[in-house]
């Protein structure tokens, strides 16, 4: 049996009666949960055997108390027997329901997802980023309409979640969803959390993830050019409001930052670093880890520049950033007015940043990856990956040190 139930007779010694008789209690062990009850008997302590859970002899009163606990043992067996006829997973809630008599509850997912989000929700803005509510309620507004397409039910019992509901699950978001691979693989994620909660509060016996594989596919990030940049920042506007998008996105590609947390920069995120120069200290919306930025002289050329302007002085805003629709909007007339062959979004200036303003120019990968904030070291290598300049140095540098030590015929004929 996949979840064997142990059965186990042992006397209570500290509630000796009056007669100096211990009660027999009844131990029954699923999967490390203990359900203790009373047998209703009494016994000489003296005459109990714990190694063997009974009465010790064979005397009327001990073939009664032994008949009596075989007795329960078998209840307890059939019991189990029951759960697996019914193709009911045995487990501690429904032993427990089965042997009191009681309806087990149906655990629905709806109710379950609902109440994650929920949770989520009531800790935006502390544990959370509005971001990934947003993510949750996506996810589970998909997952119902899968269940009314694939089943033609509004809810289903989680205990009904299979690996063949996964499979079909993921078939739904690719085929009738349209979704791309990382997104459909995402959806599929979220979705396995809330059935991961099931799992650890003991509502599901089996996992339906066990063995469901699913690979995100490694994005090319795109990024600006040394000179993309110098083009963008050499460009005169005749519109201020373009001119604005502009420094702010540049200052995006000197401090690596993303849209939520440029918006969010106040004075008080710059002091003194550890070189006596300004830096930016902030903790990242997104994943509230600490970025510890030095300012280049870029970035401080643009919080100069608008130190006066009335929303950052009225608002103590560090700089007076736009909403993040409007500054994609006008970055993509930038592009256009740029000669910038690329699909110009915000979030490419802290790729640039990754990329162009400090790998391409020696800064240590794990240095990049602290100021960006990033919480694993994996993630920022996928920006090392996509950067030929960098391989080209650093094979140049190595050819330069077999240039100076020519291998000589004799040593190439040992290799």
């Amino acid at each position: 049996m996949d979840n064997p139930i142990s059965i186990l007779f042992y006397l209570k010694r500290v509630k000796v009666n009056a007669q100096g008789l211990a009660p027999i209690f009844q131990r029954i062990t699923i999967n490390g949960r203990r359900l203790d009850n009373s047998t209703g008997k009494f016994v000489d302590p003296d005459k109990w055997h714990s190694e063997m859970s009974k009465m010790r002899g064979t005397s009327e009163e001990a073939r009664s108390i032994n008949g009596h606990l075989d007795n329960l043992k078998s209840k307890i067996l059939n019991v189990e027997k029951n759960l697996i006829k019914k193709d009911i997973p045995v487990n501690f809630e429904s032993f427990k329901n089965e042997l009191t008599g009681k309806k087990e509850r149906e655990r629905m997912l709806v109710p379950i997802f609902q109440e994650h989000n929920r949770k989520i929700k009531e800790l935006v803005g502390q544990e959370y980023a509005p971001g990934t509510l947003e993510r949750y309620e996506t996810s589970l507004k998909h997952t119902k309409v899968f269940i009314f397409w694939k089943y033609n039910i509004t809810d289903i019992n989680i205990e009904k979640i299979d690996h063949s509901f996964i499979t079909e699950y993921e078939f739904y978001l690719r085929s009738e969803r349209k979704c791309a691979n990382n997104t459909a693989v995402k959806y599929i994620k979220n979705f396995h959390k809330i059935i991961n909660q099931c799992l650890a509060n003991g509502w599901l016996n089996k996992d339906p993830f066990v063995n469901y594989k699913a690979k995100v596919k490694e994005v090319v990030r795109e990024f600006l050019s040394e000179a993309e940049i110098e083009q963008m920042m050499n460009k005169e506007f005749v519109s201020e409001r373009l001119e604005l998008v502009r420094d702010i996105f540049v200052f995006s590609c000197f401090t690596g930052l993303a849209y939520i947390d440029v918006k969010q920069l106040t004075l008080d995120n710059i002091s003194f670093g550890i070189d006596g120069d300004k830096w930016i200290f902030k903790n990242r919306q997104k994943t509230d880890t600490a970025s510890k930025i030095p300012l280049l002289p870029t970035a401080k050329d643009i919080i100069d520049k608008y130190a006066d302007y009335p929303v950052c002085k009225n608002e103590k805003r560090l700089l007076p950033i736009l909403s993040n629709q409007k500054m994609n909007a006008y970055l993509k007339e930038i592009a256009d007015v740029c000669g910038i062959k690329k699909d110009l979004t915000f979030h490419i200036a802290r790729h640039t940043f990754a990329t162009t303003i400090t790998l391409s120019n020696g800064v240590p990968l794990e240095t990049v990856s602290k100021m960006l904030g990033h919480t694993s070291l994996k993630t920022t290598q996928h920006y090392a990956k996509i950067l030929d300049k960098k391989i080209s140095e650093d094979m140049m540098i190595l050819k330069s040190k077999f240039a100076s030590k020519p291998l000589t015929d004799k040593k190439l004929g040992n290799l």
